[in-house]
């Protein structure tokens, strides 16, 4: 992990505000206080550790509930006064049951993690039902055609149906590419990653995106 760089002192305390996001869905999670020692329990042991301030103690996350965090990655912010997690929950956050302690509506990116993760859950799961766990077990020959299908409705939709129609045969295409991917073995942090990588490298000449046409 990146050496943080960390100001605990300057908010007259060494308890900075730690935020926790899951890594895997985008949704910020909960918000707890974090010392040194806590930061230096989480990076050792994998899970995260808070400081109580209630209990006037140190305290993982989950030891009662056992609905720990697998700790990610942690990073500061550009004053060093507050730390974003990133972690994997194995349960609810909240203990009210809830995934997160913050009653906000999802943000669109956060819908998608979470659609991720539905379709990963069904995929580990064994109801012959589940029409996510037809398409995976029918393997490339069903989820691929199911993307093929959908692909074309949304031109369609998009040509002669009308926004609304559109925007429903896009959910239909997503959700199916998402099966693909799962189906595939494919993550998609890689789908992420090659993005990332297209947005560093400069446009070549003659490329349609440089074109004035």
């Amino acid at each position: 992990m990146t050496t943080l760089r960390i100001n605990w002192r300057k908010l007259g305390t060494e308890l900075l505000p730690a935020i926790v996001q899951d890594a895997r869905t985008g949704q910020v999670v909960m918000l707890g206080y974090m010392n040194r020692k806590a930061m230096r329990r989480t990076t050792r042991t994998g899970f995260v550790t808070f400081y109580s301030r209630s209990k006037k103690r140190l305290w993982m996350k989950g030891e009662t509930s056992g609905n720990v965090l697998q700790f990610v990655s942690a990073s500061a912010d550009c004053d060093g006064d507050a730390i974003l997690i990133r972690a994997i929950p194995s349960g609810p956050t909240c203990h009210t049951g809830r995934c997160s302690c913050f009653n906000a509506d999802e943000g669109s990116l956060e819908t998608l993690g979470l659609l991720v993760e539905t379709i990963r859950e069904r995929s580990q799961g064994n109801d012959a039902q589940s029409y996510t766990m037809q398409l995976l077990t029918g393997g490339v020959k069903a989820y691929g055609a199911k993307v093929l299908e959908e692909a074309e409705e949304v031109v369609r939709a998009a040509r002669s149906e009308g926004k609304q129609r559109t925007i429903e045969e896009a959910a239909d295409l997503l959700y199916h590419l998402l099966v693909l991917l799962r189906g595939e073995g494919i993550e998609i942090d890689a789908v992420a990653e090659e993005l990332r990588e297209r947005r560093k490298t400069p446009p070549q000449a003659g490329k349609r995106e440089t074109s004035s046409e």
